[in-house]
């Protein structure tokens, strides 16, 4: 399992009964989680008096409930920052265990000695982009919500970013990856993310079984002749690690060669010493 245990602003301090409780800078949330099975005392202090919590509702989705918590605030992972917010289905506009991911592909860009075009799709608000941008590369960033890509510069900024050199692209990610073709366009790196199921901003349908494949198709043909990285992550409950890293081996390692590893995503809980898994990710990499 790959672990992001190196956040200072960030902890899972306890889970238990289908909940985890994590500190958020110096704030305490609440909030569902289905991989919890577990039933175990909740000891932790935290959970009697928590800034907010997520209640998830019986008839899908859920609602938030505020105790002492602001609109907005910001934590760091090492020189970025982020800025953090409560919105719908329990979500803060951050997945913290893929600091894991921005740790590995960043030191690849820094190790590398060369300039490096990195493409990020489905890149919500910016976290593996701006790893990318810190760490030296050129990044076009794609997700199919104008919010999302608003965020994710404003993220940008308050990590002194904002005149790295960013394409901020709003659009369909399949869409632009086929245009990129047409244009001759390469990147030496890719990112994707892709949601289990989604709408592109003209309303197009994503569904990550029928679409995965050929997205993967298309993006090996945009690797540039000396390609750094393949990098897919996944939240879709039944999408094992090995598919992605069968996708690889057969779309990118098959005519690049490299490497192919693909795990779980984990974070430690600091009350019991234990992992709690975070989806999977696939990872190529030329060395």
């Amino acid at each position: 399992m790959w672990l992001a245990d190196t956040w200072n602003d960030y902890e899972v301090i306890d889970c238990s009964k289908g909940e985890k409780l994590e500190r958020w800078g110096k704030y305490l949330l609440v909030r569902p989680d289905p991989q919890i099975l577990w039933d175990t005392p909740r000891d932790a202090a935290g959970w009697s008096h928590p800034n907010a919590r997520y209640h998830r509702s019986s008839k899908g989705g859920g609602q938030w409930e505020f105790f002492d918590l602001p609109d907005q605030w910001s934590i760091r992972y090492r020189e970025l920052t982020f800025n953090l917010k409560p919105f719908s289905f329990k979500h803060t506009g951050l997945f913290p265990e893929q600091a894991a991911n921005w740790d590995w592909f960043g030191k690849l860009i820094r190790d590398t000695g060369r300039p490096v075009r990195i493409l990020n799709l489905f890149a919500y608000t910016g976290g593996a982009t701006l790893a990318a941008a810190a760490a030296g590369a050129n990044v076009t960033h794609v997700d199919a919500s104008k919010g999302m890509v608003g965020w994710a510069r404003e993220n940008a900024k308050a990590s002194g970013l904002e005149q790295a050199p960013i394409r901020w692209i709003v659009d369909d990610c399949m869409k632009f990856a086929e245009r990129e073709l047409r244009r001759g366009n390469h990147y030496d790196g890719i990112i994707m993310d892709p949601p289990s199921y989604g709408r592109g901003p003209k309303g197009e349908i994503w569904k990550i079984e029928d679409a995965i494949h050929p997205l993967v198709q298309s993006c090996a043909r945009l690797l540039s002749d000396r390609p750094l990285f393949f990098l897919i992550n996944s939240y879709t409950t039944g999408l094992a690690p090995s598919v992605l890293a069968y996708l690889l081996s057969l779309e990118v390692a098959k005519k690049h060669g490299g490497s192919v590893a693909a795990d779980e995503l984990g974070l430690p809980v600091r009350s019991t010493g234990l992992i709690l898994p975070c989806g999977a990710s696939g990872r190529w990499s030329s060395e």
